[in-house]
Parts: structure tokens; sequence; C-alpha cells
């Protein structure tokens, strides 16, 4: 493995993309990083409001019909685990992109390495948080912030509650790792999309954010990680290459946003 900080890495700060682009930029970024390109660590948001779905996730869980009449795009992410809800205000999502060479071979040692960046950026926002110290069994197994809390990999704030969902995928022989931080959570909003009836207080006990935990700005939040992931990388602000963008336009279309993929996990590409 190769000394992280020491390889080219770019910082895309945060921008608003819609759910079908942020995760084919991911790939792009990955193909990018494959090929002898620069490293990324990016910030962005999700305009609209977006539900992604995990991989393995069963499309009779979700309220389609609550999604389209509010307006929230539904697509399925690469990576498993329960689906989440990014709202635009209230969530803070980063990627992390690498070659698989620069990483530890391990999925979890990989996974550990670089979740320390987003540790440290909670303590730099006065979150206490870290790693779950024991395991919860799951309320809702569908839905992320619900599944049964793990130590290997769930991140909580102090109080025990979940603040952070993170997963790991491979792309062209690059790792992917893509994380959402709470920064506000809406409840109501967040259960109304699946199809079981769920108790708004039984997610308040299960799931905290960064405004409850430590106040201040989301703008505060997001210039915190963006600070702290690059410093983690040694990074250079950087932005797309219109290749790039041209390339994850594509993808978005013909995969992210297709019923194919999101409703029957069919990768038309």
């Amino acid at each position: 493995m190769t000394d992280l900080a020491a390889r080219e890495w770019r910082l895309i700060r945060e921008e608003a993309w819609d759910g079908p682009m942020n995760m084919a930029l991911d790939e792009i970024a990955a193909e990018t990083a494959a090929d002898g390109g620069p490293r990324t660590v990016r910030v962005y948001q999700w305009e609209p409001s977006t539900l992604s779905l995990g991989y393995r996730q069963d499309p009779t869980t979700i309220d389609w019909e609550y999604c389209e009449r509010e307006g929230i795009t539904v697509t399925r992410r690469p990576t498993g685990g329960g689906a989440i809800y990014h709202d635009t205000r209230g969530d803070i999502s980063y990627s992390l992109i690498a070659p698989a060479s620069d990483l530890p071979g391990k999925l979890l040692d990989a996974y550990e390495l670089l979740c320390e960046p987003i540790l440290d950026a909670f303590e730099g926002m006065g979150v206490d948080a870290g790693f779950a110290t024991e395991e919860r069994p799951e309320i809702y197994q569908p839905a992320c912030y619900l599944r049964e809390l793990n130590p290997a990999h769930d991140v909580v704030a102090g109080d025990g509650r979940k603040i952070s969902g993170n997963a790991q995928y491979r792309q062209r022989d690059s790792v992917i790792q893509h994380g959402s931080l709470t920064y506000e959570s809406r409840p109501s909003r967040h259960l109304s999309v699946f199809t079981a009836d769920l108790s708004p207080a039984s997610f308040r006990e299960r799931v905290t954010s960064i405004r409850e935990q430590a106040g201040g700005s989301r703008a505060d939040a997001v210039e915190t990680l963006e600070a702290t992931l690059g410093d983690w990388a040694d990074a250079t602000t950087g932005e797309w290459t219109d290749d790039e963008l041209a390339r994850a336009r594509e993808r978005a279309q013909r995969k992210y946003a297709s019923a194919d993929w999101n409703r029957d996990r069919v990768d038309p590409v």
C-alpha cells in the first residue's frame, strides 16, 4: 500500500447533482483513477432530495407513488445495505476514490482507513462520534439507518445513535467509499418513502444529527468536512473535466435513471 497523501488527489468541493448523476460521477472518477489520473475526494448534495436504494433492495419495500408525488428522485446504489433518504438540506455526502493498489486488500481494513477523516471531521464539528461499541437489533431491515447496528462499520454519536452511513465497492480496479452524514434529520419524510408503517419516535431513538449533537450551520459542517478530507489526502482543489462530465451524464441516463437498474437491478451498461 502506498502513502495516500503522497499521491495526486483532487478535492471537488460541495456541488449539487441529482441522484443518478451523483452515482455516475463516482463511477467515472473511479475510471479516471484506474487510468492513472488523480484520486478524488468529493463532497456533494442531492438535488432534488433522493432515495438511494441498496444494491439488493427489494423494490416492493418502497412507496414509489409517495416519492413521485413528493418529487423525490429514486436511484439504486452499487453498494449494499438499506435505502437512505438524502434530503437536500439535511444530508451531507462524500466520496473517496482511489486505485485498489493504494489501499489495504481487506475490505474492512480499507473501510476503517477511509473512515478516519470522517471521524476527524465529526470531531472538528464538535460531535463525539465513532464506530458503534455494541450491537443493537434491527428496527426495519430495508432502511439503512434502522438496520441492526454493527461495531465493525456503523458510525454513531456518543449517545449510541447512528449519525452516518458509509459503504464501499470496487469499480475498474478502483475503490469507491461513499457515505452520508446526517446534518438534520426529517424522520416523517424519511420513513414515508417505505411501504411499512414506521414510527418517527422509533427513528429518533436510533438516529441523530450533527445539528442535534453540536448545533452550528450546515455551511460550517460542510466547510469542516471539506477541510478535513482535503488535509487528510493533501488534496488540491480541482474540478471535473469536460470529458468526465459528458461520460457521467451518459452513464446517469443509461444506468442510474433507468427502470431496469432501479426497479430490476439489471445493469444496462
